[in-house]
């Protein structure tokens, strides 16, 4: 399997202040990884990282096939093209349609025939499960919908990994099933990678993947669900 994601000996700042520091992570691309931690603790600055927000300041990094290290402010666009990114708060654009949402983020992607951006748009809708809310504009959208929207856009340009930030975060339980059942499902069908940064533990248990955590500054894998309380400080093994 080849790899999505490989950080080796990384640090990442954040106002020249040292927010991670010796992250070493590699994700292949068949995998479903969480990435867990409290509030504050680095998460979004380590998904930041890796779609071109923030710069790695020390180690070696690949992303979807971009040196992260060589990585210039011209080259984030095509990184991205390769990377789908699902927010929590969706960050849909409430004057158009969801249609029109789909057709922008192709347009600013390079796509040029209309024809087959529509196709595309229908076909991601479709995958998502809310094709008939094609015309639907964001604010007629529950949650739920709305982040359906957001995961058929982070799948636009048919990316090899998917970064997803609290994505049922702001969600109900019910809702937030839906959502991850459907993330598992993608990820089978569209051979993404998915790195998912979360708080929600009940989802890790009954969807299981890779788990990072961080924590005091730095990254680590931990080993199974059922033997750790994952918000209770590392023990010194």
């Amino acid at each position: 399997m080849s790899k999505v994601i490989e950080i080796k000996s990384g640090e990442i700042r954040q106002n020249s202040v040292v927010v991670l520091k010796d992250v070493n992570i590699d994700i292949a691309s068949d995998e479903f990884v969480y990435l867990i931690g409290k509030t504050g603790s680095g998460k979004s600055s380590l998904l930041k990282t890796l779609y071109g927000e923030l710069k790695l300041s020390a180690g070696t990094g690949n992303v979807a096939e971009f040196d992260l290290n060589t990585l210039r402010r011209k080259d984030i666009p095509n990184l991205r093209r390769n990377i789908g990114i699902v927010f929590q708060d969706f960050q849909l654009l409430t004057d158009r349609s969801v249609l029109k949402n789909l057709l922008f983020v192709m347009g600013a992607s390079g796509w040029k025939d209309k024809k087959l951006m529509e196709q595309r748009a229908k076909e991601v809708l479709q995958l998502v499960g809310i094709e008939q809310k094609i015309n639907a504009m964001p604010f007629a959208l529950s949650g739920g919908e709305q982040q359906r929207v957001s995961i058929a856009r982070a799948l636009l340009n048919r990316p090899k990994l998917i970064l997803a930030d609290e994505p049922t975060g702001n969600l109900d339980p019910e809702t937030s099933e839906e959502i991850m059942r459907l993330l598992v499902a993608i990820a089978r069908e569209e051979k993404a990678a998915i790195l998912m940064a979360t708080h929600d533990m009940s989802m890790v248990e009954k969807y299981p993947g890779r788990i990072l955590k961080v924590e005091n500054g730095s990254v680590r894998e931990l080993n199974t669900m059922n033997q750790f309380d994952p918000f209770t400080p590392f023990s010194a093994e």
